[in-house]
């Protein structure tokens, strides 16, 4: 009888060490990096354009976006964790950006946690992600938990994380990740909202990619590798030296970012596209949109700022936001297509 109350518990617990490791340690990767430093934007001196008609909006999903960002998957089921989201949730409403939660793991396991997660009512307008891990398939979780998950969100879609390397770190991690594809493609003809697959920070390759698209997932976020190393995060947590060695090891493992972009573009030129993992500013989003992504997500720095307060969440956005918009002008570009199609953006041999 205790089994369920012992596992939400350990689940919890390994939510508030998440947030105090990313904020508390260094968990960046070192070694890797998220590869856009291998591209330049050829400047424009006269980009014959009035800087107030430049417009980044763009629509996801069927939704409009007024920036092409994602405030990416972070955190819940702990009270500094509602405190985050409710930030978050409040900005994003604000500058009309996408939204994702943690993993709602925990708000399965123990209900009276969902509220943590519940941001539809700060952000009623927002493109919000419910989020699972998709090795849960594999641990009696399916079409009813997956539900349960974005009814508590009101989500638009569902993030399907997949994270091997973080499980094999992790303490008691999930690891059975046999036959997944064809339960992720089961639930992808029944969930009554798209299903978007998503890596945690080691990337995901156009072959994988592909097959994920054939079982049916509407988008991906590549999540590749340059930012924070849950193999880091893990290794602070790590119950004894195998787990600790095998963190450290496995730090910088991983496809970069910007490789993951262009991969997955090659093979489908039409798939909704997000990058994320390391970037840190709008010339990152900037160069990741050039390259062939849709939207761009941040996790680290949303983080940081959320747990300061929301005047900072915001503070963030904006510059956000005006460093896209400087690219786009310095670039000759009134509009994200437009940049994306100029050729602006020049690999550095």
């Amino acid at each position: 009888m205790n089994a369920p109350t012992n596992i939400s518990a350990q689940t919890q617990n390994r939510k508030a060490d998440h947030i105090r490791i990313c904020l508390e340690e260094d968990v960046q990767s070192h070694q890797i990096t998220n590869g856009l430093e291998r591209y330049r934007f050829t400047h424009s001196c006269l980009p014959e354009l009035n800087h107030d008609d430049i417009d980044i909006s763009t629509t996801f999903l069927g939704k409009h976006l007024g920036a092409p960002l994602l405030i990416s998957s972070m955190t819940g089921g702990t009270e500094q964790a509602a405190i985050i989201n409710q930030r978050l949730a409040q900005v994003a409403q604000r500058y009309k950006i996408a939204m994702g939660v943690g993993s709602q793991r925990v708000a399965v396991e123990k209900p009276q946690v969902a509220d943590t997660f519940a941001v539809r009512k700060y952000a009623p307008d927002v493109l919000l992600f419910a989020n699972l891990g998709a090795v849960q398939l594999n641990y009696k979780y399916g079409l009813d938990e997956c539900l349960r998950v974005v009814d508590i969100l009101e989500a638009d879609a569902l993030i399907l994380h997949i994270n091997p390397l973080q499980e094999c770190i992790q303490p008691k991690g999930d690891t059975n990740f046999r036959g997944l594809l064809d339960k992720i493609s089961d639930l992808c003809s029944k969930l009554p909202v798209p299903v978007i697959a998503k890596e945690v920070g080691n990337g995901i390759s156009a072959a994988i990619a592909q097959k994920l698209l054939a079982a049916g997932v509407a988008a991906i976020d590549v999540a590749g590798a340059g930012g924070t190393s849950w193999a880091k995060v893990e290794s602070e947590r790590a119950e004894n030296p195998l787990q600790r060695r095998l963190g450290r090891t496995f730090a910088d493992w991983g496809l970069p970012t910007a490789e993951c972009i262009t991969s997955i573009r090659a093979i489908a030129p039409n798939v909704p596209l997000i990058a994320s993992g390391g970037l840190r500013h709008g010339l990152d989003i900037a160069a990741a949109i050039a390259l062939g992504a849709d939207i761009a997500g941040l996790a680290m720095p949303f983080l940081q700022a959320a747990a300061t307060s929301e005047t900072a969440v915001a503070e963030l956005a904006e510059v956000l936001i005006a460093e896209i918009t400087t690219v786009l002008f310095c670039t000759g570009n009134a509009t994200l297509y437009q940049l994306k199609h100029s050729g602006s953006l020049q690999r550095i041999e």
